[in-house]
């Protein structure tokens, strides 16, 4: 709302060209969420502790968490929705048909996270709504999201497939798009909620394969860079950036409460918003298999409780001591901390192997 106001007073003052800059944007984008979530991080916490709006803790996990983590604020993903969707309304162009798809994604995901934390708080339990609930839910929604998306987009290669290391290895799904895009986003939005176990664990992760779809959105809308990089150019996704940038800045500021040890979670509020919207955003930009390099740690997450579910049920042994695997090393006694930090590195070799790719094709 901001962006065109200030856009219309350009034949006036010349100098408001820099906001046509979608660099400059992101940016602001950045910092502005950044400082929205700092300012009001500290009177959010206070109320939800007051509320009693507090983190149930599981029973079967580790004992360390019931001892130190219980009594926790939860819910802190309204911190990081209200910083990223105030800074994307301010400098984003909303009649940017890619950057309303990425706020739908957001916002519905967030109310159904809201919704199951609610329950968690509830019936004081770590359950919330079932699990096969929440995926029919979050299946709804894509579907709707995807469907409108397609209806209004104008561009031939939304149906295509590109994969990353080969320069001509496209494949076109047809129809079939559309389920794998509801598969991409549900599978993003619970993956980076199964890894929202630990202090700051998921936050950083979110936050460096924000970085990367930053410049890859950037990049795409781009066509004189798309063309040197030799990857589908797709007209107005740069738009995107001033997404991802929000995002960024808004994981930093909840970082700042959200660091061992922390003042509040995030809650199922911001994990399924800001998976569903890397999802999304890995659709737009026709970058979905570089989307799970960059967030391999949550494909990681996300593999090891089904590779623990499936073991279970077919010969009634676990492999892990406790999933997600993040828990698995909590049991074997690695201090938090050292997970968290060991896993951030793995993120961030993650996040360079998948930028490398836009340039090795």
């Amino acid at each position: 709302m901001l962006y065109q106001f200030l856009i219309s007073f350009v034949d006036t003052f010349g100098f408001l060209n820099v906001f046509k800059y979608i660099t400059f944007r992101t940016g602001l984008s950045l910092f502005t969420s950044l400082i929205i979530v700092l300012f009001v991080g500290k009177p959010f916490i206070n109320f939800f502790s007051d509320k009693k709006i507090l983190n149930p803790i599981r029973n079967d996990g580790p004992e360390k968490h019931i001892l130190e983590k219980i009594g926790t604020p939860t819910m802190g993903g309204v911190i990081i929705l209200f910083g990223l969707l105030i800074s994307v309304l301010c400098w984003g162009n909303l009649s940017n048909k890619s950057l309303l798809f990425c706020i739908y994604i957001s916002i519905s995901f967030g109310l159904l996270g809201a919704y199951d934390d609610y329950k968690k708080i509830k019936l004081n339990n770590s359950s919330g709504i079932s699990s096969k609930f929440k995926i029919l839910i979050q299946i709804f929604l894509s579907l709707i999201g995807i469907a409108l998306f397609v209806y209004f987009v104008e561009y031939q290669e939304i149906t295509n497939l590109y994969f990353p290391f080969f320069k001509n290895l496209v494949i076109n799904l047809g129809w079939f798009f559309i389920p794998f895009s509801v598969f991409v986003i549900v599978g993003a939005s619970n993956a980076v909620n199964l890894t929202d176990g630990l202090d700051g664990l998921a936050t950083v992760p979110v936050i460096l394969v924000a970085g990367c779809f930053a410049f890859i959105s950037y990049v795409t809308g781009n066509i004189v860079f798309s063309e040197y990089l030799q990857i589908p150019y797709i007209e107005g996704t740069g738009e995107v950036s001033i997404f991802c940038g929000a995002i960024i800045g808004s994981c930093l500021g909840f970082l700042w409460f959200n660091a061992p040890p922390a003042k509040i979670f995030m809650g199922d509020t911001g994990s399924l918003a800001l998976g569903g919207s890397l999802g999304a955003v890995g659709i737009i930009t026709k970058h979905e298999i570089v989307l799970a390099i960059t967030g391999g740690l949550f494909v990681l997450e996300a593999v090891s409780v089904m590779v623990q579910v499936i073991s279970f049920k077919l010969t009634g042994k676990r492999i892990f001591k406790m999933a997600p695997i993040h828990h698995h090393f909590e049991k074997k006694g690695w201090p938090e901390s050292t997970i968290v930090i060991r896993f951030w590195i793995i993120s961030i070799i993650l996040a360079m192997v998948g930028l490398a790719t836009l340039k090795l094709r």
